[in-house]
């Protein structure tokens, strides 16, 4: 039986922000619910499968994040970091969420340090699955802008999951035509912008600020997190928690879904189920 219950739309931040909820009859009310927010071409429903594990125990808000999936995008609309943080706070407080936790990954993982960071006290964990490290005077994300972008002009022309297998060779059958599905709604404004401000923002110099529990999850293949920059995380956030999957690459569910759970533990107050 499905744990998925609706999608729905709120205006929360000035924008249309649309979202999936997942949660089952086991579901526990003593838990905080999640909101979990996806990475950079990352449409909610990309992350559905996590969704209905996530949703036998917690209740669990999927969020398109702006100029992606089905949230707004237009040609002026904001697409940086500060913005997307406000959103998640925003979101939340619309549905009434008193506590939450956010688990975000890639990009996600680095909007849910900058609300933390602008919104002290809102979300009551933190999980940062395999953010970008990468700033600036660092070394770049190992992702490329061309990748993206290219991919996207394709889906916006009609691609199937044939035509998409070139840019993840690696994907099965199913998450290639999920991928084909819906990358064209991902803006390519809002991507260039995210992609660029992984360079330009300190996503460092949140992590002084931040008082909530923080676990980070990295990913054993693909190189977004080495040891040597977990040790400087730690050293920002001496509480720092974290986990690696380590037979997985970035995209750490679709690679070792299982891995995931382990990693995350009984962090968000029970193991995932």
């Amino acid at each position: 039986m499905s744990n998925f219950r609706y999608g729905g739309n709120v205006r929360a931040n000035g924008i249309r922000q649309h979202y999936l909820r997942y949660a089952g009859e086991s579901v526990r009310s003593d838990l905080d619910p999640i909101v979990l927010v996806p990475g950079i071409t990352s449409p909610a429903i990309t992350w559905g499968f996590v969704g209905e594990r996530l949703g036998r125990t917690f209740d669990t808000y999927i969020l398109d994040v702006r100029g992606r999936g089905l949230s707004e995008a237009s040609d002026d609309l904001d697409y940086g970091l500060d913005a997307q943080a406000d959103d998640v706070v925003a979101f939340a407080e619309a549905l009434g969420l008193e506590r939450y936790s956010i688990l975000g990954h890639s990009m996600g993982g680095r909007i849910a340090m900058r609300a933390a960071r602008r919104h002290p006290g809102h979300p009551t964990r933190l999980v940062l699955v395999d953010p970008p490290v990468s700033g600036p005077g660092r070394r770049e994300y190992p992702s490329k802008l061309p990748w993206y972008m290219d991919s996207i002009a394709e889906a916006v022309q009609g691609m199937d999951h044939d035509a998409m297998r070139a840019y993840c060779p690696t994907w099965t059958e199913e998450q290639l035509r999920l991928r084909a599905e819906w990358l064209h709604t991902c803006d390519a404004r809002a991507i260039r912008q995210s992609f660029e401000e992984f360079h330009t923002t300190d996503f460092h110099g949140d992590f002084p600020h931040v008082e909530q529990p923080t676990l980070l999850i990295r990913a054993g293949k693909g190189g977004v997190i080495l040891d040597e920059d977990e040790a400087e995380l730690r050293g920002l956030m001496p509480s720092l928690q974290s986990a690696t999957v380590t037979d997985a690459g970035h995209m750490i569910p679709w690679d070792d879904e299982e891995g995931l759970y382990r990693a995350l533990g009984d962090f968000l107050g029970a193991a995932v189920a």
